[in-house]
């Protein structure tokens, strides 16, 4: 079969909710992955931040295949014995008291929402059905119904109502907003992303975060942060709030929590807030499985042990200097934190940030438009200055071919 083969039959048997760029993937090794007919590509989308440790990494698969050949479910009826150690390993690596496991990125911030109504109701006394949580224009946290509902994105939300009260919009990046709408008292809680991953890598000010942080201990209100996508090291710390030494009351992880193996999420807070959720009142027959807890505990050693936050950090510095040497007026703009960054395309002879990603995939490197006009940068985090250096090579002659 062709690649064109394999996107015919994507595009009879499955449903549209998805325009990807045409290339077909049959093989991925730590930065590169190969298509079926064996052509090499920088992966500079990191499955949107999940594979930051590089593709197949050779400990996440041999702790998946351990553990699968022993015990792969129990569901949460029975105890097992990878549960508690991953549960420990974790939480003492985030350092709080809880950790509650789910599966995708979105479950987790359903998790965190219903953790912060409860903590609302149970600690705070706001009245019941009253509890109001505050987000961000422009945010993205995930495609269920009560998320969809908290976004300002037409085409996350339209056609889909009626949707789900209970949240209360204010601009992102602008503390005044939100010192204006936290002083109400069935406010429960603040959820934010440290940066606006799918509005095009959007970095607030420096020190936007701690100065929310700071409003939402003033007002007895919980800082959410959901950290699905900056997590695990991407923004050139563990966290992307370590960046202002900013510890969130609720953290949601996702995404590289896995290395990209399989679905692994977590909600972590200390027992004051956790401790709200009673048995059966919130769950997933696969969250927290044998097989997760082992694959997690390996990708979050590896993060450790290789020093990838680090690398990021400095990756990533060098990554945005070589792009702003780029000399195109379709460069609008150089932006991002660590190994997260993005370029705005300004539209040139009618070609736009897709007809610069199908080019870059015919040079070598995969990455994926946002909002029309913005690229999106993210490879995992093993890569080193020599790749760095040839991949914004294969950038420079692409832009410049426009």
């Amino acid at each position: 079969m062709t690649s064109k083969d394999y996107i015919n039959r994507e595009d009879k048997f499955g449903a549209h909710n998805y325009h990807p760029l045409p290339v077909v993937l049959e093989k991925g090794q730590g930065i590169y992955v190969w298509d079926v007919e064996g052509k090499k590509y920088f992966d500079f989308l990191s499955a949107y931040s999940a594979v930051n440790q590089g593709h197949c990494h050779p400990k996440i698969i041999n702790a998946m295949t351990e553990q699968a050949k022993k015990l792969t479910l129990t569901s949460r009826a029975f105890y097992n014995d990878v549960l508690g150690e991953f549960e420990e390993y974790i939480t003492k690596y985030f350092g709080y008291d809880k950790i509650l496991p789910m599966n995708t990125g979105a479950e987790a911030d359903e998790t965190a929402l219903k953790l912060a109504r409860k903590w609302g109701y149970e600690k705070k006394g706001i009245p019941e059905n009253e509890a109001k949580i505050i987000v961000c224009a422009d945010n993205f946290h995930g495609r269920t119904i009560t998320i969809i509902s908290m976004s300002t994105d037409p085409e996350s939300y339209k056609g889909f109502g009626p949707y789900t009260p209970g949240f209360i919009t204010v601009p992102y990046n602008d503390i005044d907003a939100l010192a204006k709408e936290i002083e109400d008292t069935n406010i429960a809680a603040f959820l934010v992303e440290p940066i606006q991953g799918e509005a095009g890598v959007f970095v607030p000010d420096q020190g936007y975060l701690k100065k929310a942080y700071d409003l939402c201990k003033k007002n007895n209100v919980l800082f959410i942060a959901d950290e699905v996508q900056t997590g695990i090291a991407r923004t050139g710390k563990l966290l992307a709030v370590d960046h202002e030494e900013v510890r969130p009351d609720i953290l949601i992880l996702g995404k590289a929590l896995s290395g990209g193996a399989m679905p692994v999420s977590a909600v972590l807070a200390d027992d004051d807030i956790m401790l709200v959720i009673k048995p059966g009142e919130h769950g997933s027959t696969f969250g927290g499985n044998p097989v997760a807890g082992k694959v997690a505990i390996a990708a979050l050693e590896i993060i450790k042990d290789e020093n990838l936050a680090e690398n990021a950090e400095k990756m990533g510095k060098l990554f945005r200097d070589e792009l702003k040497k780029i000399d195109s007026d379709m460069i609008e703009l150089v932006r991002g934190k660590g190994l997260l960054n993005a370029i705005i395309i300004k539209p040139k002879n009618g070609k736009e940030a897709w007809d610069v990603c199908m080019k870059l995939r015919d040079n070598g490197l995969l990455a994926k438009p946002t909002h029309g006009h913005i690229i999106r940068f993210a490879p995992p985090l093993v890569i080193n200055k020599e790749q760095i250096l040839e991949a914004v090579r294969i950038i420079r002659e692409t832009i410049l071919s426009f």
